[in-house]
C-alpha cells in the first residue's frame, strides 16, 4: 500500500494540545464576532427578488451579471441553472419589505430593455423578509440537529466520552468557515449551508478514524495512559489522513478556481472544512477526548473515596 507517511512514526502529537488549544479558542473567538456582526446574509436569508429567465441565444453567466451592475444592480447574484445549452439563469436581487415590489418591478424593466426579445422571463418570486429570517433559521437549525445525531451516534459507536470530542471539533470547524465568510463578505446562502452540512459529515468521517484506532488500542493494552493511545492512533493514520485529504482538496480547489463564480462559494466552504476538520480531528477532537477521559477517571475515584 502506497504511504506518504510510515505507519511507524512516533510523533508525539499530545505534546503541543496546550498550544492548539488556545490558538483554536481564539480563531473560535474571532470567528464568532465575524459572524454575529459582520456576516452578509443572500437574497435566500434576508429578502429579496428571484427572477428566473430564459434566453433565446447564448449568453455567459458573467456577461449577464456585468450588464445587471451596469443597470445599477450592484448586489445582484446569478446563477446557471438547467443544462447549459438551455441558457436559463436564476436571478438574485435583494430587498427590504419598503421596496420589494419596486425592485421586482425595476429587474424586469431592465431585463426587457437591455434584452428585448431575446429573453424570456419565466418567473418572478419575492422573498419577504420574514420568510428570509425563517429560512436562515431552519438553515442553522438543519445543522445543530446534525450535531445531536452525530453526537449519540459517536457515543453509541464508541463510548460517551468520544461524543463531546467530535461535537467541540465540528463546532470548531463550522464557526471558522462563518468567520472566514464573514471577513472576506462572502455572502451566505442555501449553498453554504449544503456545503457546510457536507463539511460536518467530512470531519466527523475523519474523527471517527481516529477515535476508531484509540479505542483499539485501549482493547489491547488497557493498561497504558490514554495519551499513548492517542498518539499511536494519529500517527497510524496519518498517511490515510494525507492521502485523503490531497485528494479532496485537489479536487475541490479545481472546483473552486475553475468552476466559475456559480460554485465558487460552495466549494470555498467544503476547501476550508478539508482544511480544518483535518486540523480538528488530530488537535481538537483528541484532546477534548483526553479531557473527558481525565475527568471521568476522578470523579470515579472520588465515587470510590466516597464508598471506602
Amino acid at each position: 500500500m502506497f504511504e506518504i507517511i510510515k505507519a511507524d512514526t512516533k510523533f508525539i502529537f499530545t505534546k503541543y494540545f496546550g498550544m492548539t488549544a488556545v490558538l483554536s479558542t481564539i480563531i473560535v473567538a474571532i470567528s464568532l464576532y465575524g459572524l454575529f456582526t459582520k456576516m452578509s446574509y443572500g437574497v435566500d436569508f434576508r429578502g429579496g427578488a428571484e427572477v428566473q429567465v430564459k434566453f433565446m441565444e447564448k449568453i455567459s453567466l458573467e456577461d449577464v451579471r456585468k450588464n445587471m451592475k451596469a443597470d445599477g444592480f450592484s448586489e445582484v447574484t446569478a446563477i446557471s441553472i438547467g443544462e447549459p445549452q438551455e441558457n436559463e439563469f436564476l436571478l438574485k436581487v435583494p430587498g427590504d419589505e419598503s421596496n420589494l415590489n419596486s425592485v421586482t418591478e425595476k429587474v424586469n424593466e431592465t431585463l426587457k430593455s437591455e434584452y428585448g426579445d431575446k429573453i424570456d422571463v419565466r418567473k418572478i418570486d419575492i422573498v419577504g423578509p420574514k420568510a428570509g429570517a425563517e429560512l436562515r433559521l431552519s438553515g442553522f437549525q438543519a445543522m445543530l440537529w446534525a450535531l445531536i445525531a452525530i453526537m449519540v451516534y459517536v457515543g453509541l459507536r464508541f463510548d460517551f466520552k468520544y461524543s463531546p470530542g467530535a461535537i467541540v471539533a465540528l463546532f470548531h470547524d463550522v464557526s471558522i468557515i462563518l468567520g472566514v465568510f464573514a471577513f472576506t463578505g462572502t455572502e451566505f446562502t442555501l449553498q453554504t449551508v449544503a456545503a457546510l452540512l457536507a463539511v460536518i459529515g467530512y470531519s466527523v468521517n475523519d474523527t471517527v478514524i481516529v477515535y476508531d484506532r484509540v479505542r483499539e488500542h485501549e482493547q489491547k493494552f488497557p493498561n497504558r495512559d490514554i495519551k499513548e493511545h492517542i498518539n499511536e492512533a494519529i500517527n497510524e493514520t496519518l498517511s490515510r489522513t494525507f492521502l485523503t485529504s490531497g485528494t479532496t482538496l485537489f479536487v475541490s480547489m479545481t472546483m473552486l478556481f475553475m468552476g466559475g463564480l456559480a460554485i465558487r462559494d460552495f466549494f470555498l466552504a467544503i476547501t476550508l472544512g478539508v482544511f480544518v476538520g483535518t486540523y480538528s480531528s488530530i488537535f481538537v477532537a483528541a484532546p477534548v477526548t483526553l479531557i473527558f477521559d481525565r475527568f471521568n477517571k476522578n470523579s470515579a475515584g472520588d465515587k470510590v473515596g466516597a464508598n471506602a
